[in-house]
């Protein structure tokens, strides 16, 4: 009988481990998200080209559609992270608050005792996972995207006012060659590029013009 104990009581406990087990499993398989959704969550990667819209008649409706694809790249963690909706930046395609705590200081180049220069340098430091370029700057306050919708962003990427006084020709002219908006496709080691490059983008800003430059209703 006490032998039949110790079996029940070994098998009970066998048990109860594989309960155990299975539990700690499902709890792990809540925490993490699906396949399915980890690919809905990752930011596009791609960009259309431009001749792919050229089965949109309506030029109209074509402009809103390229600026549609354009706001893959305006809408990218790589821009929106320095174009905050306040005086701090953000970090990593999350867009967590930016370690340490730095603020936009007057020109955008931070404080005065904790210039953007104190850590990031002309180019990308990987070792230490730091991001550079000669002028790394956040946005003008007036040029802040998150948060705000497709047709906003627009408003303001047109309005001379809000944008560095840029007509239409400037406009292209930054997005497709500015420095700095094209180190959002070559961002470092364990950062997401932005989509497509900065030439496709530059394309697409180009035709979006060209057909009018019309903003997307929402």
């Amino acid at each position: 009988m006490a032998d039949d104990g110790c079996t029940r009581r070994a098998a009970l406990k066998g048990v109860a481990g594989i309960l155990a087990l299975a539990a700690t499993a499902a709890i792990l398989a809540l925490e993490q998200p699906s396949a399915q959704t980890q690919r809905a969550a990752s930011p596009a990667r791609e960009l259309r080209p431009v001749t792919s819209f050229a089965g949109i008649t309506n030029q109209r409706a074509r402009s809103m559609a390229l600026f549609e694809e354009m706001s893959k790249v305006l809408r990218h963690p790589r821009c929106m992270n320095c174009h905050p909706a306040g005086d701090h930046p953000t970090q990593t395609d999350a867009m967590r608050p930016h370690q340490p705590l730095v603020v936009r200081g007057t020109d955008g180049h931070g404080a005065p005792g904790l210039p953007c220069a104190t850590c990031h340098h002309a180019a990308n430091f990987d070792p230490a996972g730091i991001p550079g370029h000669a002028n790394w700057r956040l946005a003008p306050a007036s040029m802040a995207w998150q948060g705000r919708s497709g047709a906003q962003i627009c408003a303001q990427i047109k309005d001379r006012a809000r944008n560095g006084n840029r007509d239409l020709a400037e406009l292209i002219r930054h997005l497709s060659e500015d420095s700095l908006v094209g180190w959002a496709w070559s961002p470092g080691l364990g950062r997401t590029p932005a989509p497509g490059t900065q030439a496709q983008f530059g394309d697409l800003a180009k035709a979006w013009v060209e057909t009018g430059a019309q903003c997307p209703r929402a």
